[in-house]
């Protein structure tokens, strides 16, 4: 079981379940969404998700016409956001070790100058295929 939270703790969620990837985004909306240099995602299956506390508290915007970006309205932390049968969740709101380390870097060919990847994992211009 791994726990996790926004900043100010009113919002809380559990995930029973082995996380499916981690996945570090360099889109140019992730890295001012999180200001920092790309955000980095764990994934998991929806049913394995559990919303503990703050469903009320979720505010969300409308960042393309692919993607809703959900976040904490009385903190602003960034919170999960679902995609078909998956949940993505902002890694640095998981209090524990997800278990998983970054397997691919997406929307390379967007991130900025200042940034070397350094490592092995799979690149991808856009979406992983």
């Amino acid at each position: 079981m791994t726990k996790g939270g926004c900043l100010c703790g009113a919002y809380q969620f559990e995930v029973d379940g082995d996380f499916t990837q981690m996945t570090d985004c360099f889109c140019s909306m992730c890295r001012k969404a999180h200001g920092a240099a790309f955000a980095t995602f764990v994934g998991c299956q929806a049913g394995d998700f559990k919303l503990i506390q703050g469903e009320d508290l979720v505010s969300q915007y409308q960042s393309s016409d692919q993607g809703v970006r959900s976040f904490c309205s009385k903190c602003g932390s960034n919170l999960p956001m679902t995609v078909g049968d998956q949940i993505y969740i902002p890694a640095g709101i998981l209090d524990g070790d997800p278990g998983v380390r970054t397997s691919a870097h997406m929307f390379v060919s967007s991130k900025a100058d200042w940034v070397e990847i350094t490592d092995d994992a799979a690149q991808y211009e856009g979406y992983p295929e």
